[in-house]
């Protein structure tokens, strides 16, 4: 995106939408951030990134408010127009469970959002955390922000790692396309199907991640019964459950060999074999 100089946005209470808004800017662009109306020459300024105020979309210029969208509009705030300007707004849909509710919220009110998520209304003050009304607190608090101060690196910090939640997930998605077979096995007598992900050099430093995403945007929740990922505590593998399946009870094979690991409650267990004829043995004992 343009180069900008300065991060500035509405004064008085903040919102979750221009606050992460400005976390994922900082990420980009470390800047000082200022909080007060914007003036004309800000908004026809490239080199000043307003957010959330100024009823202009114009991504061009660096402004992204959503206040002047009509009112039928999909619900859209002003995170959501910086994640599609930086082309990841649908990966951060996908990914991020809590993207959809944040816009409902801000742009719909407390009630439709409630209606929305299926809650009660009185249900989403529950969820509020001490970290969120915090960070909101103090950044509504602040005319200016410089790079100096606390808050801001902690907003740079949740900008940098939603961008590399986002940007990883994808790159792992496509890593898990690229090498995932999916077994065909007869267990407790009736077919089933397991997602095997063999072990690559290099290994992934989380395995398994993204595996139950990856079956999900394949239209796999239906079948897969049990996943078998890589062990990056051991040269073996993860046997796990697919969304607490019981056709799988791994105590069955705690005592099996090659199985150092098996959880009391049957969900999950570990081997040390690598031979995908035993390992598929392994399964079909955990299948009765």
């Amino acid at each position: 995106m343009t180069p900008f100089t300065t991060l500035l946005t509405h004064p008085g209470s903040a919102h979750k939408d221009e606050f992460l808004a400005c976390c994922v800017l900082l990420a980009l662009h470390p800047v000082p951030i200022v909080r007060r109306e914007p003036t004309a020459s800000d908004l026809n300024d490239p080199q000043v990134a307003v957010i959330d105020v100024g009823h202009q979309h114009d991504p061009a210029r660096n402004n992204f408010d959503h206040h002047q969208l009509p009112k039928d509009h999909a619900p859209t705030c002003s995170l959501s127009l910086v994640l599609q300007h930086l082309g990841i707004y649908t990966d951060a849909r996908q990914f991020c469970e809590w993207l959809e509710p944040a816009e409902w919220f801000d742009c719909r009110g407390p009630i439709s959002t409630a209606k929305f998520l299926g809650i009660e209304r009185n249900a989403l003050p529950k969820l509020n955390s001490p970290i969120d009304i915090t960070l909101l607190r103090r950044f509504a608090l602040a005319d200016r922000i410089e790079p100096t101060a606390p808050l801001w690196a902690i907003m740079r910090m949740i900008g940098e790692d939603l961008l590399e939640y986002v940007r990883t997930l994808r790159a792992r998605l496509d890593f898990i396309a690229q090498h995932a077979q999916v077994w065909e096995l007869v267990l407790g007598g009736e077919p089933a199907h397991i997602l095997f992900l063999p072990r690559t050099d290099p290994l992934p430093e989380e395995p398994s991640m993204g595996i139950e995403r990856y079956i999900e945007a394949q239209n796999l929740s239906g079948k897969i019964v049990g996943t078998v990922a890589p062990d990056r505590r051991s040269t073996g593998y993860g046997l796990s459950r697919f969304q607490d399946n019981p056709r799988l009870d791994f105590t069955r094979i705690a005592e099996a060999p090659g199985v150092h690991f098996a959880h009391a409650r049957g969900f999950v267990a570990k081997t040390s074999l690598t031979d995908h004829a035993q390992i598929k043995t392994l399964l079909v004992r955990a299948g009765g």
